[in-house]
């Protein structure tokens, strides 16, 4: 990707990748001899279908009005019938061969299309994402595999076929008359023409219909999700997203009625050219034998009339297709526009790997910039973070706190590398993060998130997520640790009990102890805690902050906390404003040193609206010490 500093995301509809015809026959390159073989079916189909042709001459003339006899010739018509019938199944058992092992290779063409765009896209790194939208994604790997299924499934064999065909044709029609040959090529320029101005009316219609398409199931998946099938209803604005799907609905209808319209028109003017070169070559053959021009046979007539199909038709298939390859051109080009964008997250060549179980956990930022890629319109993001240096050591709790995007949340990201600083240097034990491996990183790091994500999956599922081989015995130790298990056993299915979408069956604290329990299991050396509880009930976070406890024993931790109350155990507490660390040191350091965190923490417990422990079965309540009853807990290492 460009630099971070600067890039603007392209629209994703209108921006263009480099393409070319032989990028997509790249796509095919792995089953050549798969290729080869449907090309050696086709080339025999469409060879068989003139023989037929060919033999109507010899029906007429040979055998039911053979020259010189009083009747039909029934020995020669039932040969020659015989061998017509015989060709006629021999050209449909290779017909369906060739349609079986077309499409059987275009599908694995296509499978291995949508697999690999889907990995790359697991792959590109979450700056892409905070641009891109899921719905538009979704329709790249769905609409537009999709549609291009038709170009990777039959373009090739279709062309080939009628390639083959037309010419074909011409030469067996030569072979009848060149004179009435002539006459019936002569109209093919003229049905090209036709055939064309509504090809041209069908391909716009064709890319009005994908972007339609392409609107509906954006609007589709934004509303019908559970967060925002919620927020319609928070705010009443059922009638208005309705109104909104109808539109979209009415758009797409209106842009397939006028593609239908089109597509009878094509065949319309196909049907009439059928209906109008047979005749032209009764009239030329009755011209040319009453001036004694050409012996014409009537079984040469109807061998003629019966071939020009085979002239039209192919015209008509080849248009077509040239008039899908215009289509498919455009969902290639937006298909390659997602395999062509690079991740700027990536391993470096043999990169070094970081053994868990012996990892320190040391996790120091040198002077670290960072500036997230700029949104469409912007000229350049600002810096999210500027000259940003700290250590945190082995076993130790390190707390950030500060105001609403101060860049809190960024430095954890960096952490996990879900990011890359745009200057500066992060280690973990004296390593930089960019020479680590991504599994190993992975693998050592730990991450709690405000709002924990869990897959429509069981309960069970989403505790292994990041372990995926534990056995169930590990699975309900973590979940016991993170104080869950007796909540999932309430459930009539236990650890097989079904989630739903995101997790909305569970309450917030259940989605963020089940989250907590999914690390527990991950067992990390370096733990990174984003606002774990802030958006918690007293009582949900009490018992967050029992399993996060648990958690953090033994543990380098990196924890963002809105509730101070939390945070005050923490070895080094640094406060981020406008990207900086404008202040560190311990709780009572920088309640004494008196600036940004004294003014962040007097903001918070003003008249004693936030309690807080000060002492072993006592807490702050609006200045004195009291008997506990209901406040917050402070994060805090078991056995600490």
């Amino acid at each position: 990707m460009t630099d971070t500093a600067t890039a603007t995301e392209p629209d994703l509809e209108t921006a263009g990748a480099p393409f070319s015809w032989r990028r997509v026959g790249d796509l095919f390159r792995p089953h050549r001899t798969q290729v080869l073989g449907v090309l050696g079916l086709v080339v025999l189909t469409s060879g068989l279908g003139i023989v037929n042709p060919l033999l109507i001459q010899r029906v007429f003339d040979d055998g039911l009005f053979p020259t010189g006899a009083d009747g039909p010739d029934v020995a020669t018509l039932l040969t020659l019938t015989s061998i017509m019938l015989a060709v006629a199944a021999a050209g449909g058992a290779f017909g369906v061969w060739q349609t079986l092992v077309t499409n059987r290779l275009g599908q694995r063409v296509l499978r291995e299309l949508r697999d690999r765009l889907y990995a790359h896209l697991q792959r590109l790194s979450l700056s892409f994402y905070s641009t891109a939208r899921t719905g538009d994604l979704q329709s790249r790997i769905t609409s537009d595999v999709g549609g291009v299924q038709t170009t990777v499934t039959t373009t090739l064999s279709s062309i080939l076929s009628n390639l083959v065909t037309f010419a074909s044709a011409i030469v067996a029609m030569s072979l009848l008359s060149w004179q009435l040959t002539l006459l019936a090529v002569a109209t093919v320029p003229f049905f090209v023409i036709a055939t064309r101005r509504v090809g041209q009316r069908r391909e716009a219609l064709t890319g009005e219909t994908q972007a339609a398409t392409a609107r509906m199931s954006v609007i589709t998946q934004e509303t019908l999700s559970v967060s925002g099938i919620t927020l319609a209803k928070l705010f009443g604005q059922q009638d208005r997203e309705i109104e909104r799907f109808e539109d979209s609905n009415r758009a797409l209808a209106d842009v397939a009625t006028r593609q239908q319209v089109i597509g009878q028109s094509f065949f319309t003017v196909v049907q009439t050219f059928l209906g109008v070169s047979p005749v032209l070559i009764y009239l030329a053959a009755g011209i040319l034998l009453d001036r004694g021009v050409s012996d014409i046979s009537a079984g040469t007539i109807v061998a003629i009339t019966t071939l020009q199909s085979r002239l039209f038709f192919p015209v008509a298939r080849l248009l077509e297709t040239f008039v899908e390859l215009q289509s498919s051109r455009a969902m290639f080009r937006r298909i390659f526009r997602y395999l062509d964008e690079e991740p700027d997250v990536v391993d470096r060549p043999a990169p070094r790997e970081l053994d868990r179980s012996t990892a320190r956990g040391e996790v120091t930022f040198d002077s670290v910039g960072f500036t997230y890629v700029a949104l469409e319109g912007e000229h350049a993001a600002p810096a999210a973070l500027d000259d940003i240096s700290f250590r945190a050591g082995p076993g130790e709790l390190v707390a950030f706190v500060g105001p609403s995007g101060a860049g809190k949340s960024t430095v954890l990201n960096l952490v996990a590398r879900l990011y890359d600083p745009t200057t500066g240097t992060i280690s973990l034990d004296g390593i930089d993060l960019r020479d680590l491996s991504l599994a190993s990183l992975a693998d050592t790091v730990g991450f709690v998130t405000q709002e924990s994500y869990l897959f429509a999956d069981t309960l069970g599922a989403n505790i292994a997520y990041g372990h995926p081989d534990a056995s169930p015995a590990e699975i309900e130790k973590a979940a016991r640790a993170a104080a869950i298990h007796d909540r999932i056993m309430d459930f009539e299915g236990g650890y097989e009990t079904m989630v739903g979408e995101r997790g909305f069956r569970l309450s917030g604290g259940e989605r963020q102890r089940i989250a907590i329990a999914r690390v527990l299991l991950h067992d990390p050396r370096v733990l990174v805690l984003d606002e774990a509880t802030s958006a918690l009930d007293t009582a949900s976070e009490r018992r967050i902050q029992e399993a996060l406890g648990e958690l953090i024993g033994g543990r380098t931790t990196l924890a963002v906390a809105h509730r101070l109350s939390t945070i005050q155990a923490a070895d080094t507490i640094h406060v981020i404003d406008n990207g900086r660390i404008v202040e560190s040191g311990s709780h009572d350091e920088l309640l004494e040193l008196g600036g940004a965190y004294r003014g962040l923490y007097h903001e918070q417990f003003a008249d004693g609206a936030v309690e807080t422990r000060c002492a072993d079965g006592v807490v702050l309540h609006d200045g004195q010490c009291v008997p506990e009853r209901s406040g917050p807990r402070i994060l805090t290492r078991s056995g600490r």
